[in-house]
């Protein structure tokens, strides 16, 4: 199943449980369970951003974006966490005001079974999509995967709270479990707000994917003197790696071409996205630079 499809289903499987939820938690009177409706109605925002933000980031380098577009998967995954903020301030509200006025919850059944329903879609799909995002290196697409992995477990303790709540009377477990759920969302969007928001700011790859690029680099330092002004950065789940090779005078313009299409086929090897350019560099340049 391509990414398209797959986020297609994700708003499709969002749609059906925000409206479940939501009837069921006006009809119950549970904030808890109005609270996840409103949390799943961020995963289905964060599934339709998802949809139309691949399909730009999926869109070749052109005139007007030398570059790609593969940064609209960050400004997607920034967008998706800040709604999730949003909705974790409205339910912790909702919550206060349910707290300091409790009243009963109706049909606590019908609630739980919307719940784990819930649950079980979402832990089918968010691994379906979860494999997909690993495979294609998409932060759009793990975060809509996150959206829906978080959502299974906030379910699931909403159902505990309701059988809780039915089985001791204790109303007040209503907007506490509420409470709980929006604190751990957001905290959710915060690990995520990490990954996405950087790269817009051209933040470098981490430490370790940087020193697997310079350990594939070395692997050829027969070949070479030296190199330096390495530089990193990703866009969506495409990588830009840069540096300076310098190279033996001797070395033909045609060996030293070949050893940089080895170099490049090697680091594409771990990252099939990404853009590696080299800009090589004679010795009597170094040496001369180095002089002056």
């Amino acid at each position: 199943m391509n990414h398209t499809n797959l986020t297609i289903l994700s708003v499709i499987s969002n749609f059906c449980i925000v409206v479940l939820k939501l009837v069921v938690g006006f009809l119950t009177g549970s904030v808890a369970v109005i609270s996840e409706g409103i949390h799943s109605s961020m995963d289905f925002f964060a599934s339709v951003i998802t949809f139309f933000s691949i399909r730009i980031a999926e869109r070749p380098a052109d005139e007007d974006h030398p570059y790609g577009h593969g940064k609209a998967e960050n400004i997607a995954g920034t967008i998706e966490t800040l709604l999730i903020f949003v909705a974790g301030i409205w339910i912790i509200i909702e919550s206060i005001n349910k707290f300091t006025n409790p009243h009963e919850i109706k049909f606590p059944a019908l609630g739980i079974a919307v719940m784990l329903f819930g649950a079980l879609i979402n832990i089918i799909i968010s691994r379906i999509i979860n494999r997909a995002a690993e495979k294609a290196n998409s932060v759009a697409m793990k975060s809509n995967a996150l959206h829906l992995f978080t959502d299974v477990f906030t379910s699931l303790g909403i159902a505990a709270s309701l059988l809780l709540v039915h089985l001791t009377g204790w109303l007040w477990l209503d907007p506490v479990i509420a409470i709980m759920t929006a604190i751990y969302i957001m905290f959710e969007a915060w690990k995520l707000l990490k990954e996405s928001f950087p790269p817009l700011m051209d933040e470098r790859l981490s430490r370790k994917e940087e020193e697997e690029i310079k350990r594939i680099i070395l692997a050829h330092k027969e070949a070479f003197i030296e190199f330096h002004d390495f530089r990193t950065r990703r866009a969506g789940a495409e990588e830009y790696i840069d540096f300076h090779l310098v190279v033996p005078s001797e070395l033909t313009i045609e060996k030293a071409h070949h050893l940089c299409d080895e170099i490049e086929s090697e680091i594409s090897r771990y990252y099939a996205k990404a853009h590696v350019l080299i800009h090589l560099e004679p010795e009597e340049e170094r040496v001369y630079l180095r002089n002056v």
